[in-house]
Order: C-alpha cells, then sequence, then structure tokens
C-alpha cells in the first residue's frame, strides 16, 4: 500500500521533547495537585497507555483540560529549545519531493510547531493542532474530509498508544515509532500497521513502496 497522505504526531515522534515533557509535568504536578514523576519512573511508565499513566499518577479527568492548557503555555515559553530529532529533515524532505503529503496533528499549538520546524515548515501541508489529549481522531476526520482522500490512502505516525488508537477510529492506517515516548515493545504489542525502528525507515518503506 502506497499513502497520498502522511500524517505525523510532533512531540516524541519529530521532536525530541522527552526531557522537557518531564519538567513541565513535574511543574504541573505541584500546581495542580498530582503525583510528579523521578526518571527512573518515567521510564516504567512508557510501557502503559495514556489511561494507565494518568490513573497512576492520581491525576482526576476533569482536571485535563485545565492541565493540557498549561502545558500547552509551558510549551509555547520554551519553543524556541525544542529540538527536532536527527534525520527528520531529511525525511520530511524526502516525502514532500516524492509527492506525499503532509500533516502534523498536536496537542501542541501551532506556533511551537512551526518555531520547532523552523524553514522546514514548509514542508507541511496541514497543520492541525491543540488537540485534547483523546482528541486526535477528530482531527483526522477533518484532514479526511479537507483532502477527500480515502482513508486506506491515508497513514498515521506517532509514538504513543492514542495516536494508535485514533489511527483505528478512523480507519486510516496506524504507524508507530521506536524512538519516543512510548517503549517500543509496548507500541509492536498493540499491533500497528507499520513500525519503524529509525527515522530513517520512514523514508526507506514510505518512498519504497511508492517505486
Amino acid at each position: 500500500m502506497t499513502y497520498d497522505l502522511v500524517i505525523f504526531d510532533f512531540d516524541g515522534t519529530l521532536a525530541d521533547t522527552a526531557e522537557w515533557f518531564m519538567t513541565a509535568t513535574n511543574r504541573a504536578a505541584e500546581r495542580f495537585g498530582f503525583r510528579s514523576m523521578s526518571h527512573v519512573e518515567f521510564e516504567a511508565l512508557r510501557a502503559k497507555g495514556s489511561r494507565e499513566i494518568i490513573a497512576h499518577m492520581g491525576v482526576p479527568f476533569w482536571k485535563l483540560p485545565a492541565i493540557a492548557a498549561f502545558m500547552r503555555r509551558q510549551a509555547e515559553a520554551h519553543a524556541s529549545q525544542v529540538r527536532l530529532f536527527a534525520g527528520v529533515e531529511p525525511m520530511l524532505g524526502s516525502l514532500k519531493a516524492a509527492g506525499v503529503r503532509i500533516a502534523i496533528v498536536s496537542s501542541n499549538r501551532e506556533t511551537v510547531v512551526r518555531t520547532a520546524l523552523g524553514d522546514r515548515a514548509g514542508y507541511i501541508d496541514h497543520f492541525g493542532c491543540g488537540a485534547s489529549l483523546f482528541g486526535k481522531a477528530r482531527h483526522f476526520r477533518r484532514l479526511l474530509k479537507a483532502t477527500s482522500l480515502a482513508p486506506r490512502r491515508v497513514l498515521s505516525i506517532g509514538d504513543e498508544a492514542r495516536d494508535i488508537e485514533a489511527a483505528r477510529d478512523c480507519g486510516i492506517a496506524a504507524g508507530a515509532v521506536g524512538w519516543g515516548y512510548a517503549d517500543p515493545g509496548f507500541l509492536r504489542s498493540l499491533g500497528p500497521d507499520l513500525f519503524f525502528p529509525k527515522v530513517e525507515d520512514i523514508t526507506a518503506t514510505l518512498i519504497g513502496r511508492r517505486g
């Protein structure tokens, strides 16, 4: 199967924000009264889904919107410090040159994503930013409507269980990466349609399939 549109998650998929995320989460824990986490605990939580992590940290679901807004403000304040993973720039350029449309759907604000991408923002055809924690499927559906593409022609690539869940909700292919927030073995156990151990595997797999 070849894909006409590839939808990327941002944090943990294109951008290396794990250290920032842990620091910001602990700031939110102080502010909103839930458990903070150590590096050891952060590593252990990589093998759990988002709902399990929320329960483990004692976060009331009704506080999630306020916590998400706080995290977005934190991200905006530190946007200039965000760095892309090695290999992301040539990978995006190769997909674009091959005629693949590229979208980013993220919980982050578009200003943060564009700041991190810099000139590479020109590779992106669609931005769906500000998604709620479990709201990516809605953005995926908007993209399907805007592009008039059949779901089978679209691939989502992310680094968490909720990315796979959102893709399946919309009937699009689910791709998972081996370098993000979630443990690679845990993600493989969820049976994504495609798994990419390294950034360059995205180019090799997707461009190769268009040949």
